[in-house]
């Protein structure tokens, strides 16, 4: 997937960095705002909104913006939207406007917000950084409509305001209330990090099984590695015979050497021998 494209910044923050279940982002609304699934949706297209309309924005003026006051004039972009999202809001959708209160201006200092702002947009261009906006706003959104329908659901037998469950159910009021949320963060954080777990297992499975590797050892790549361990026999004793043979063929070679030398030393001796008793007899 090529890096900034579209796909790849929806994908990275619906999937990759979701804002609350692997960046863990923006508890505050999480914890607080998710006692319905509509008031979970609403806040997550709130943000998602002011996300995406800062980052275009802090793109635009990445260049213009003095790094020292960079922190400051983000707070004041993002602020600016937030409020025109607030009256708009308040104007159009009352109902959820109450529900969610004093949550909607602490938009402004969500760190989700300033950390895409910091991280990404001040540093890349316009039509990336919108993305990424959306991409984060979106899976934020996700997440706390999530929490908010599983949370309805067992402490209301209700999602979306609906009444789903049979009239024998009894409903388990905490789940609605603070400890319900801290419950269902955990526990669906819990699944997601299987869940993922288990596709990087299975994705290691694949490349061995690709690669022709037979080992059943989960790290391929690093020392003590089965498939490192269990190299073949065969090999081995191929190596080490090379290793036996060179040794004899050097061991023969100086023996060869040896025995020369002595046959020289020894024609030498008795030429010198012969001269010697020349001489006697002369």
């Amino acid at each position: 997937m090529k890096q900034n494209s579209v796909s790849e910044r929806l994908v990275n923050g619906i999937v990759l960095e979701n804002p609350t279940f692997v960046l863990m982002l923006g508890m505050c609304p999480t914890l607080a705002v998710t006692t319905s699934a509509i008031n979970g949706l609403g806040m997550g297209l709130t943000t998602m909104v002011v996300l995406a309309l800062s980052n275009m924005f802090i793109s635009m003026l990445r260049n213009i913006i003095p790094d020292k006051v960079r922190i400051p004039a983000f707070i004041v972009i993002i602020a600016s939207f937030v409020t025109v999202v607030e009256l708009l809001l308040k104007a159009y959708i009352p109902f959820l406007y109450d529900a969610l209160g004093l949550y909607i201006p602490l938009i402004v200092v969500n760190c989700i917000i300033l950390g895409r702002a910091e991280a990404y947009a001040s540093k890349n261009k316009v039509l990336p950084s919108f993305f990424d906006g959306v991409g984060m706003g979106l899976g934020f959104t996700l997440a706390l409509t999530i929490i908010g329908a599983v949370r309805e659901l067992i402490g209301a037998g209700e999602i979306f305001g609906f009444h789903v469950m049979p009239d024998s159910y009894v409903p388990c009021s905490i789940f609605v209330l603070a400890p319900g949320a801290f419950f269902v963060l955990a526990a669906l954080t819990a699944i997601q990090n299987y869940i993922k777990r288990k596709g990087q297992e299975k994705g290691k499975d694949m490349s061995k099984i690709q690669s022709g590797c037979n080992s059943n050892c989960m790290h391929c790549g690093e020392a003590g590695c089965g498939s490192r361990m269990a190299e073949p026999v065969t090999e081995d004793a191929a190596e080490n015979g090379k290793d036996v043979k060179n040794t004899i063929k050097k061991v023969t070679d100086e023996t060869d050497e040896t025995k020369q030398n002595a046959d020289v030393k020894n024609a030498n001796k008795e030429s010198v021998e012969e001269k010697k008793e020349e001489k006697s007899n002369d």
